[in-house]
């Protein structure tokens, strides 16, 4: 039976559940104002209604939010229930099982807030899209309680936040429930180039969903396995190129980068301003459009950022309206590692079989010049990443002040830190000057240039709504020894370098693991993708959901 409840009918359950019992909102009566609840109320003891059933025990791990809320809305689920199920799950496939190893840290207050959220819906109050809904977050991104912000490291492993990140105080505010926190390749994977990704000292080595030998891909390892294997139904995390898509591709999942400067930055430990970004995964593309658009938001103290659109996306009414019909798509076919495995070129030309039934317009043979972009795009990251962790470590509490404090401590403690590899990145990024020296400036402009005017142009010069690639090849063997071998297949660095977004979910398998198909355009087009992206996901249906 077809899952799935569109925005309209997704708003009728939150206005249901934010009626008092016996109430119903009455037609064209607008819903009254309310004070907008504090993110951050200290839990209240849970209270049991007198008339409480206790909620049979049911799987929830493919369940979509829509269902989940309509559930919660009807008295059939609860916050409590739900949060319960997750810390279960966890405990039993990523603590033991086939130990994932998703999850980094869990938060201790989560049934408590699981229980305030109850009792605020039993008084006829819903704070919005995510009310009681559970969210793990990638580890480095600052939460003010109990859990560390780590990026995985041994050397930030007592890093305790003193106020949220900007997207997290508006998660709490939808009425999001924080889970926990996900494993990550330590620093982003901005400490080697020999790493293994999913790897953190503090973490260990996060195993991909499908098969538990195969690499999940990074640097947001935990989150997308997490989702695939159901410990929660969306995540949060963070790119600066591919770390949001290889993930989501490689688990089978659903990820979207958003448009630099959607997403506010605030409190999330940085790699490089000038294409940092957090950003929704889920394993449907409306679980993930509904955390997206929670996290939309404008954020003044973000200030390295893009100006902020007049206009936001409406990717939920995009959604509603989302159709392939007439749709012109570009087929980007000088990626890297193209032509590298016929299974994933047939993976393409079956997506396009696809899109061409549902009345899509394909353009093919897109040839986009990126000749030079891989080498400015890393001088960037170097230059901005020390600037951009000297900041955040001398404003956040931090223990350890700054980049060579990092370096040094991982020095000391090198038979933890760097059994299996180093930490040269980091030594290079130390040896960068400021952010006004030449050379930065040149490959900051160099890089742009290139990733830009390469969409840009092509959008232009056809007539496009959208382009299309494989996101990435199927998920390599983990190997401690010699570090990452993927096939080298990944469309992900020309829209992570321009800074526009692009949309990932599954369009195929080799040999039982997934393979993905990205969706990318021009800055702001983030709606039109999601909506290209769920229509695509409705006719071809093909990711195969774990049962373990």
């Amino acid at each position: 039976m077809r899952r799935f409840l569109i925005l309209s009918q997704l708003v009728t359950v939150i206005l249901l559940a934010a009626c008092q019992p016996g109430e119903e909102p009455q037609p064209g009566e607008e819903p009254q104002p309310r004070e907008e609840p504090q993110p951050r109320e200290e839990p209240q003891p849970r209270e049991e209604p007198q008339s409480r059933k206790e909620p049979q025990r049911m799987s929830y791990n493919n369940t979509d939010i829509p269902t989940l809320q309509a559930k919660m809305a009807m008295g059939e689920l609860d916050a409590h229930t739900l949060t319960s199920y997750y810390l279960d799950r966890i405990e039993r496939l990523d603590r033991h099982g086939p130990a994932l190893n998703a999850v980094i840290e869990l938060n201790p207050a989560a049934l408590a807030i699981a229980d305030t959220l109850d009792q605020e819906r039993r008084n006829g109050s819903v704070r919005g899209l995510l009310h009681g809904i559970p969210v793990l977050l990638k580890a480095n991104i600052d939460t003010a309680d109990k859990m560390a912000t780590s990026a995985g490291s041994l050397a930030l492993q007592n890093h305790y936040a003193a106020r949220d990140a900007f997207i997290v105080t508006g998660l709490r505010a939808a009425g999001a429930i924080i889970l926990g926190k996900t494993n990550l390749s330590e620093w982003a994977n901005f400490r080697s180039n020999h790493s293994s990704s999913g790897w953190s000292s503090l973490g260990g080595q996060t195993r991909n969903a499908y098969d538990q030998t195969r690499n999940p891909c990074g640097s947001s390892s935990g989150s997308a396995v997490a989702v695939a294997a159901g410990l929660v139904s969306v995540a949060i995390g963070t790119e600066t190129d591919g770390s949001i898509v290889c993930p989501a591709s490689s688990n089978g999942i659903v990820g979207i980068k958003p448009t630099l400067g959607l997403v506010s930055r605030q409190g999330i430990i940085p790699i490089a301003h000038s294409q940092d970004t957090a950003g929704p995964m889920g394993r449907t593309v409306l679980d993930a459009a509904i955390l997206y658009s929670v996290l939309i938001a404008e954020d003044i103290n973000d200030t390295s950022a893009p100006p902020f659109p007049h206009e936001l996306p409406d990717v939920l009414a995009a959604i509603e309206n989302a159709s392939l019909e007439g749709k012109r798509i570009g087929v980007w076919r000088n990626y890297a590692g193209a032509n590298a495995d016929a299974r994933v070129e047939q993976i393409l030309t079956n997506s396009l079989a696809t899109l061409r039934r549902q009345g899509a317009v394909i353009v093919d043979d897109i040839q986009i010049e990126t000749q030079g972009l891989r080498n400015a795009e890393f001088e960037v990251l170097l230059y901005e990443f020390k600037a951009g962790l000297n900041a955040y470590l001398a404003t956040s509490g931090a223990t350890l002040p700054d980049l060579q404090a990092i370096i040094t401590y991982n020095q000391q403690q090198a038979d933890r830190v760097m059994a299996f590899f180093g930490q040269e990145t980091l030594e290079l990024a130390q040896t960068k000057g400021p952010l006004d020296e030449q050379v930065y400036l040149d490959a900051l402009h160099l890089s742009k240039a290139l990733a830009q005017n390469g969409i840009d142009g092509a959008i232009k010069t056809h007539d496009l709504d959208a382009l299309i690639a494989p996101t990435g090849g199927p998920a390599w063997l983990t190997d401690h020894v010699n570090g990452d071998r993927s096939s080298g297949i990944s469309s992900a660095s020309l829209a992570a370098v321009a800074g526009y977004p692009a949309v990932t979910l599954p369009a195929g398998y080799v040999e039982g693991l997934p393979v993905g198909l990205t969706f990318f355009g021009a800055a702001g087009t983030d709606a039109q993708l999601v909506a290209l992206a769920h229509a695509f996901e409705q006719v071809s249906r093909v990711r195969v959901a774990l049962e373990f």
